[in-house]
């Protein structure tokens, strides 16, 4: 039985954020990272609904 592949948060905002961009296909941006369409497709929805929470007043700040 195969392991599942566990993708850390910085890699999916950098495929997220390229698929965004909207240069390459999904197929083209699955071939150069080399992870599943849907995956992209999921990874892409998620960054756009979060979205609004980075801008959002209600986020904490952080103490730097």
């Amino acid at each position: 039985m195969n392991k599942r592949k566990n993708y850390s948060g910085t890699f999916k905002a950098k495929v997220a954020l390229a698929a965004l961009r909207g240069e390459k296909t999904l197929s083209e941006l699955s071939s150069q990272y080399g992870v599943h369409p849907n995956l992209i497709t999921q990874w892409k929805r998620h960054a756009v609904e979060c979205l609004e929470e980075v801008f959002s007043a209600k986020r904490q700040k952080s103490d730097t």
